[in-house]
Order: C-alpha cells, then sequence, then structure tokens
C-alpha cells in the first residue's frame, strides 16, 4: 500500500495555489484542522519538510516543490480519468474518427479543432489525413466525419464544402521564366511536371512527369527546381509572398478548383451533438473563424 493518498497531494498543492490553510480548507468545503491535519500526515508518512510558513503564507521547501512537481499529472491524469468516467455516465461519446484530405488548409484544420477541443475536453479526436483521390476505404469505414473530393463515399453521402484552389507554379530561377512567353504545352514539355499521387488538380501530364505521395515532398520537389508543378495555393502561400515561388505564366488556365465535400457516416442518424458541433465549426466562414489567426 502507498504511504500517501491523491488527497493528500491535492490539499497540498491547493494550499501553495492559495497560500494559506484557511483558504484552502474553505474552496475544498473541509474544516481548517483537517487540511492541517492531513498535510500533516503527508510530511510525516514522507519524512520530509513539504511546507515551511512565510509571513502569513505557507510556501513550499525545495524539496516540497520538486516532490510536488512529480506528482500534478498524476493529479490531473486521475481528475481527467474522473471527468472521463462522467462523460461515460453521460452517454457522451468519447472519440470521433475524422478523415481530412491533405489539401485542406491546414490552419483551417487545426483552428477547427482547437475550438472542438475547448468545447469537448473529453472526447478524442483521431485524425487521418489522406491524399487526394488516394484509395482509404478502410480509413473511410471507420470515420464518422470526413472531408473527401468525392462526395459521395462508400459510408455516406456529403454536400460540397470548398472549393481549393491549384497553381502552376516553379522556381523564380526556374528556365521558364526565361522564355518571356505565355507557355503552352509544348514549352511545358521540356521540363519535368511535379505532381501529387493520384491528384486530379495536376490533370495530364504535358511531358515527362514526377510523383510524389504527399504534398509537402511535391512543393520541395518544385523548391529545389526538379520541375514545375500545380500546388494548393494556401499551402505555398508564403513562398509565393516571398518571391521564392512564381506562378507561371500560362497560355490559359493558370488556377484549377478542386472540390472538397462534407461527408458523414450514415449510420450517425440521428447525429449526436459533437459531431453536429464538429460540422458547424467547418461549415463556419473563413472569414469569422480562428483559422485566419
Amino acid at each position: 500500500m502507498h504511504k500517501t493518498t491523491l488527497e493528500q497531494w491535492a490539499l497540498l498543492e491547493k494550499v501553495t495555489e492559495l497560500g494559506s490553510f484557511a483558504r484552502a480548507a474553505e474552496e475544498t468545503h473541509r474544516s481548517q484542522s483537517s487540511v492541517s491535519y492531513n498535510l500533516s500526515v503527508l510530511q510525516e508518512r514522507l519524512g520530509v519538510a513539504l511546507l515551511v510558513p512565510e509571513g502569513r503564507r505557507a510556501v513550499l521547501t525545495p524539496a516540497g516543490e520538486l516532490l510536488l512537481n512529480q506528482v500534478k499529472p498524476l493529479l490531473k491524469a486521475f481528475s481527467y480519468v474522473e471527468t472521463r468516467a462522467a462523460t461515460l455516465r453521460s452517454g457522451m461519446r468519447t472519440r470521433l474518427d475524422l478523415v481530412v484530405d491533405s489539401i485542406f488548409p491546414r490552419r483551417r484544420l487545426f483552428a477547427i479543432l482547437r475550438q472542438f477541443q475547448s468545447r469537448y475536453p473529453q472526447t478524442q479526436v483521431r485524425l487521418t489525413e489522406v491524399l487526394e483521390n488516394a484509395r482509404m476505404d478502410a480509413a473511410s469505414s471507420e470515420a464518422d466525419v470526413m472531408v473527401l473530393t468525392r462526395r459521395q463515399d462508400i459510408t455516406g453521402l456529403g454536400e460540397w464544402l470548398m472549393n481549393i484552389d491549384f497553381v502552376a507554379v516553379a522556381h523564380r530561377d526556374h528556365p521558364l521564366f526565361s522564355l518571356d512567353t505565355p507557355l503552352n504545352d509544348d514549352l511545358l514539355h521540356r521540363w519535368p511536371l511535379i505532381q501529387i499521387a493520384d491528384s486530379a488538380a495536376s490533370g495530364q501530364a504535358a511531358g515527362e512527369s514526377w510523383t510524389f505521395s504527399t504534398i509537402d515532398a511535391a512543393i520541395e520537389a518544385v523548391m529545389y527546381q526538379v520541375g514545375y508543378g500545380w500546388l494548393p495555393e494556401e499551402r505555398i502561400q508564403s513562398q509565393l509572398d516571398q518571391g521564392i515561388l512564381r506562378v507561371l505564366p500560362l497560355s490559359h488556365g493558370i488556377r484549377r478548383a478542386t472540390p472538397l465535400h462534407l461527408i458523414v457516416k450514415r449510420t450517425l442518424v440521428p447525429m449526436d451533438e459533437q459531431v453536429e458541433t464538429l460540422l458547424s465549426l467547418f461549415n463556419q466562414p473563413p472569414e469569422t473563424s480562428p483559422a485566419t489567426l
């Protein structure tokens, strides 16, 4: 058996937080003598002085500060367990599976997840990012909510959410910019087209194409002048602003839009509160979303 209890450590934390036994007793709805007794027992069993008086306040000794800092994660974890139990008792879901196409704007995605977490801290979100149009039947079969390029998935039917703009770009020092003329397929044919695997936005390659399995890898390939490519404009906005990447002067169609759809699992009818909240956050206009922060 352990010599000390979580209750004793919690009281120690409360005393140091509020600065006195009296305030800690009031905060924890017990008598001051009860607080004093529990902390005396705690120090006696440890054989270490944890508190010393400093004026009217009770402050931690160096040993007390060291030990309490080690115990704090345990107190937090125990509090989480109790809250999780209350969540289970109320019937509220404890996990939500989300599949998002990797072309969805990252800043907006994490802003949505941050808002969701603040409202439902006990609901774990399991996020799976998938590559546009890639095979992901296993992931989607487990997902409650999906953001995908296709409108209809094997598990649900969705609605249009937003368009993702792809732009044709190359490094500012790429030879294509020295041609000083609108670029057509014949001119582009001389250099490799950097493609994201299974990306519909890249279209048909004018000549040789190099395929990369992630958006980040495709961006880096273009940055290192391996070739030119159609890349999500939002993901390369900083490189465009800095002038490292430049939009190619194509003779036609420098921008292509790829739609994303919000899909809900068919079996989630009626939808629970957390799913409805998540859908609402995804449908929230970007202008009013903290994604722009």
